[in-house]
């Protein structure tokens, strides 16, 4: 029954397919910041609708104040709330005298927010600092409050140089960062040669439950840390090493993904390359419990096929162990560089950057092809197939960090730019932050619902603010997304009617009571997020494939 419903399913699905590839427009863009430079690393929706932006600021002026360290020599990580039209809700400078760079941002369950950088400061708001400030770096981990002041701080490292690039709240309300370090004392133990992927896992106080070195004998640096469903951490970066925890290297630089378990220790590790650089910058666990990842590659061998000239978009789908299902090299005959995936809601994948390029896959570059940058948005259907790409940006320099679907199927990218023309409009001077809402997209591959009534999945109330009513095709299976592609509940054909209670086997707190099925031999489950479940937009989808329906929960 099973494999003939999703067969039927498949086939609806491929009749509903639209292939428009027209990208979306600009809904409205924001430069923020003062007379000197502020680079944006991160930008994540928050559950009010608006978004929480973080990277560095050496400003204290314009849109910037309370910088801690002497203005256009120092950097502070700098913080900044937007409400959903782009205005400034709020904005904070954290760190010392000496620079505090941010790199990574998550809104809370509690609804606040977790920072996390590196800083070479041990004054202002940074204690704690293991090497000597001033010349060595530190994880540098900030929980905030919903209005953006500091509940607690940590600073992770030993006496070398730690650099922290991603951090994420786990299920257990810890928290999951990963960089590098080149140390091999203070909090960090295990070190295998020059820099190694440091992963730490701390607890909801930010004290620390374990960590672990990941590496070899030469260089690896971690770029991507997520919690995967079974609460173990898939982590990406790159490794010119092949010892130790590392084999199968190409030459040069590879990708290295390595798969944990729940207490860091290791279930597989992949290197993915050719014989020049490839360095993997985002992951991100797929709905098929696979993996996206991506990152630039100079390489047209071994693992990689298609490069356009110098560095290339490379994006690999992985199946759960860690296999290739599919690569594509996406670019022109210069050089592109990606920092962000994530896999969006209709089973595709959005991808950002920057490109040099003007050819090839790229068209509409603003600026002088191999002098000045643009962002460069990519959307790929499930396959990796190019479905639509856009160049946003000025004459002069443009580079984004980080993309994020919003709750109502557009985009917002985050980066820095210097133009004051084209696309961009109130630069302060020098590099801005510089944030684009992108229109809802209508090149979906999929359209919602588009199947056969008795293959639809359908939910009552929506919006709902305490319990809602999925119904769906019988023996088909069903997972919920949050609107950062992350799974939140699945529902697998173990499942019977006759059960009282559901849940996610990664322990996620959702409570799914069945109800009886009107007709058709469908199955219906009653919904019931709990108290620490964020408002917000909810995706249900049909296992396998790509039929959703969007979900909205108010509090």
């Amino acid at each position: 029954m099973k494999n003939t419903t999703t067969t039927t399913i498949a086939l609806a699905l491929l009749a509903a397919v639209c292939l428009a590839q027209t990208p979306p427009t600009i809904q409205w863009q924001r430069s923020l910041g003062g007379s000197d430079r502020d680079y944006a690393g991160s930008i994540q929706q928050t559950s009010d609708g608006g978004f929480i932006v973080a990277g560095y600021s050496l400003s204290n002026d314009g849109d910037v104040s309370g910088h801690h360290g002497t203005p256009g020599d120092s950097t502070d990580y700098w913080i900044v709330k937007l409400d959903s039209t782009g205005e400034i809700d709020w904005q904070r400078s954290l760190g010392g005298s000496y620079d505090d760079l941010a790199c990574s941002v998550q809104q809370t369950s509690d609804g606040g927010f977790i920072v996390a950088g590196y800083s070479y400061s041990n004054d202002g708001d940074v204690s704690g600092h293991h090497g000597t400030p001033g010349d060595s770096a530190d994880y540098w981990v900030v929980k905030l409050n919903s209005a953006g002041s500091i509940e607690w701080q940590k600073s992770l490292g030993g006496s070398d140089w730690d650099y922290a690039y991603s951090i994420q709240q786990t299920t257990d309300g810890g928290f999951i960062v990963a960089g590098w370090s080149e140390s091999n004392d203070g909090d960090v133990s295990g070190n295998h040669g020059y820099a190694d992927y440091w992963v730490v896992k701390l607890d909801s106080t930010g004290e620390i439950d374990w960590q672990k070195c990941l590496g070899g004998s030469d260089w690896d640096e971690a770029y991507s840390v997520q919690q995967t469903s079974d609460t173990g951490f898939i982590v990406a970066g790159y490794s010119r090493s092949n010892d130790d925890d590392v084999s199968g290297n190409h030459g040069s630089a590879d990708y290295w993904v390595v798969k944990l378990d729940s207490a860091g220790n290791i279930e597989w590790q992949r290197s993915l390359g050719g014989s020049d650089e490839d360095y993997a910058r985002s992951i991100q666990q797929t709905s098929d419990s696979g993996f996206i990842v991506a990152g630039r590659s100079e390489s047209n061998d071994g693992d990689v096929s298609g490069n356009h000239g110098s560095d290339d978009y490379w994006v690999v789908k992985l199946n759960s162990a860690g296999n290739i299902v599919w690569q594509t090299s996406l670019g022109g005959s210069i050089n592109d560089e990606p920092y962000s995936i994530h896999q969006i809601t209709d089973g595709g994948y959005i991808v950002a950057g920057w490109s040099n390029s003007n050819d090839g896959d790229v068209s509409g570059h603003h600026g002088l092809p191999g002098y000045y940058n643009d962002y460069w948005v990519v959307k790929l259907n499930s396959m990796g197939n190019l479905v639509w790409q856009k160049c946003l940006g000025g004459t002069s320099y443009e580079q984004s960090y980080s993309i994020q679907q919003t709750a109502d199927g557009g985009f917002i990218v985050a980066g820095l730019s210097d133009s004051n023309d084209g696309d961009v409009s109130g630069n302060h001077g020098f590099y801005d932050y510089w944030v684009v809402k992108l229109s809802p997209d209508t090149s979906v591959g999929i359209v919602e619902n588009a199947l056969p009534e008795q293959f639809a999945i359908n939910v009552f109330p929506n919006p709902f603010n305490s319990s809602v009513a999925i119904t769906a095709p019988a023996g088909a299976e069903i997972e919920i997304y949050d609107i950062t592609g992350s799974r939140v509940w699945g529902l697998g054909s173990s499942f019977s009617p006759t059960q009282t209670n559901g849940a996610d086997e990664a322990g996620s707190p959702y409570t799914l009571n069945p109800i009886p099925c009107a007709g058709g031999g469908g199955r219906a489950f009653i919904w019931t997020p709990d108290d620490n479940t964020p408002s917000g937009v909810y995706l249900v989808r049909l296992t396998g494939t790509n039929a959703s329906t969007k979900v909205i929960y108010m509090k």
